[in-house]
């Protein structure tokens, strides 16, 4: 199946090619607000309740809301821009974003933040998919490869470098600047693109507009999201602590986990059901279907989420064994994962030679390979007496193969859609890839406190604790996501505890870098599979 028609491809591709790859570090760049955004914010959260005065349940809703806004509008945004612009449609969430970090960034209260945060995600939403179909509209061949491994290489390093950036703003300006320094780096990605890349769009899709779908799609997400990451907070039946949103409150069971988990689940079922109906009438769909009927897409997306939900979980649980188990200060833990930065650019400068001697999907199987390595070596060598520098040749391999395998599947999924349909497989990848980090992190974060609890308990209870005692020492590590360590450390009295503590969350960090590497063998072995059946369509 071929990109697209003539007539669009020479709508879509600027004429000098030196402003084609000026055009893309302006777009990588607005690729790497919006992903900087999403762990910026979890170092400096200790400063922001300090100075707002905000509640655990908001302090929460501060780091939450802007994933799951994120994540339900992906799909709607990639189709709106479709239909009325990809770089309008990114330009238009560049403000909407930058005005949501002023916003953020002079909040006097934690509800104000919590809806700057909202419309963070709003932004956010509409930049990710539109800069995956602005460079498919305007790149080809071989430089369409190098373009997205530049594209993939953004998001795995500035994923590492956000903790480092938070952290360095929150100790030497403050956690406001967080959310300002989005401003002038804002308009300077807003002016790259529009004077740089030129607008693209399907001429097909004024046929009218999918607002079922849309509503469906966000429900849809919006639930399974909301239950991915919240529960391990609230509990995934039983309510463990209380839930509040806009004033309510919800005090007994059953958690809103399940009840948003199905929620989710029906308003996806109906999403189908009506997204079938709309492509089998002809009538303007927010999902064409007929993108599923391409291997490559479809293989791709498989390969995207499984590999995701490996890729990204680790980042949840190593900033906290760095900061909690080691003493570092946030900055200190943002310098430890440098080299997952470096490994990933790294990778970046590599594909582009790589790529066309070994193959696309051969790349990206060897990027999956080094991530198996590097998780499973930081599984290995961890130590509650180590230190980042044990750490760090692993993580750079990890960040070589997020270069490689994360950027390179991007291309693999997305060669074959036409160009007048690429917002809408954008969407479908983007929304693909957030759903598999949130069941990434859903899943290692339960595997941490789980094994976190099971293992202090059993240790506290061997050296003599009482049982109760020790179950009340268990409830206040695992309950604080480990930051009760240092404390415990630094009393005489529970001393003991603190190490057997730095022992038990060590122990269960492993545990979950374990599994993550078993995550990413199944993407493997799905990329395997995609290498065979694109063989055979050959």
């Amino acid at each position: 199946m071929t990109g697209s028609t003539t007539a669009e491809t020479a709508a879509a591709a600027p004429s000098s090619p030196r402003t084609r790859w000026w055009g893309l570090v302006a777009i990588s760049l607005g690729v790497a607000l919006i992903i900087v955004d999403s762990t910026i914010v979890n170092v400096a959260i200790p400063s922001i309740i300090e100075d707002l005065g905000i509640t655990s349940s908001d302090a929460q809703w501060v780091q939450e809301t802007y994933t799951l806004v994120f994540a339900a509008l992906l799909l709607v945004a990639g189709r709106t821009g479709d239909r009325l612009g990809r770089r309008r449609v990114f330009l238009a969430g560049t403000t909407v974003f930058v005005l949501a970090s002023l916003a953020a960034a002079t909040a006097a209260s934690g509800p104000a933040l919590i809806a700057a945060r909202l419309l963070q995600g709003v932004g956010g939403a509409m930049i990710l998919p539109t800069s995956l179909s602005l460079i498919n509209a305007n790149f080809r061949g071989a430089d369409r490869a190098r373009a997205f491994a530049v594209w993939g290489s953004t998001i795995g390093g500035t994923a590492a470098l956000g903790p480092l950036l938070g952290g360095w703003l929150t100790s030497h300006l403050s956690w406001r600047w967080a959310f300002g320094i989005n401003l002038p780096l804002g308009a300077l990605v807003a002016a790259g693109v529009f004077l740089l890349v030129e607008e693209s769009r399907d001429p097909r899709a004024e046929r009218g507009v999918d607002l079922l779908g849309a509503a469906l799609s966000v429900i849809g997400f919006t639930g399974i999201v909301f239950a991915l990451i919240e529960g391990r907070t609230y509990g995934w039946w039983h309510l463990q602590r209380p839930f509040s949103v806009l004033g309510a409150q919800l005090d007994g069971d059953p958690s809103p986990v399940p009840v948003a988990l199905a929620v989710g689940l029906l308003a996806l079922a109906a999403f189908a059901a009506v997204e079938l109906r709309r492509n089998h009438r002809g009538r303007t769909a927010l999902l064409d279907l007929r993108l599923f009927t391409i291997p490559s897409f479809r293989n791709g997306n498989v390969v995207a989420g499984v590999v995701s939900l490996g890729e990204f979980g680790i980042l949840f649980s190593l900033p906290l064994w760095f900061q909690n188990v080691l003493g570092y200060t946030a900055f200190e833990a943002g310098l430890a994962l440098l080299p997952l930065a470096v490994g990933s650019f790294t990778a970046s400068g590599l594909s582009a030679v790589l790529a066309p001697r070994i193959g696309t999907v051969n790349l990206v199987m060897a990027g999956i390979t080094c991530e198996i390595i590097g998780v499973a070596g930081i599984g290995l060598v961890l130590s509650p007496d180590g230190s980042g520098w044990q750490v760090g040749p692993f993580l750079l391999v990890y960040g070589i193969g997020v270069g490689w395998a994360t950027a390179q599947i991007t291309g693999v999924a997305l060669t074959d859609v036409p160009v007048a349909r690429s917002g809408q497989g954008a969407g479908i990848q983007s929304t693909t890839r957030q759903v598999g980090s949130a069941l990434g992190i859903a899943l290692l974060g339960t595997v941490l406190f789980t094994a976190l609890g099971a293992d202090l308990s059993r240790a506290l209870q061997d050296h003599g604790t009482p049982p109760a005692r020790a179950e009340a020492l268990t409830a206040r590590v695992r309950t604080s996501a480990g930051t009760a360590i240092q404390p415990l450390l630094h009393e005489p009295a529970t001393r003991q505890a603190g190490e057997l503590a730095r022992e038990s969350f060590t122990t269960a960090t492993s545990l979950a870098a374990y599994t993550a590497a078993g995550a990413l063998t199944l993407g493997l072995g799905a990329a395997v599979r995609l290498k065979r059946k694109l063989a055979l369509q050959a």
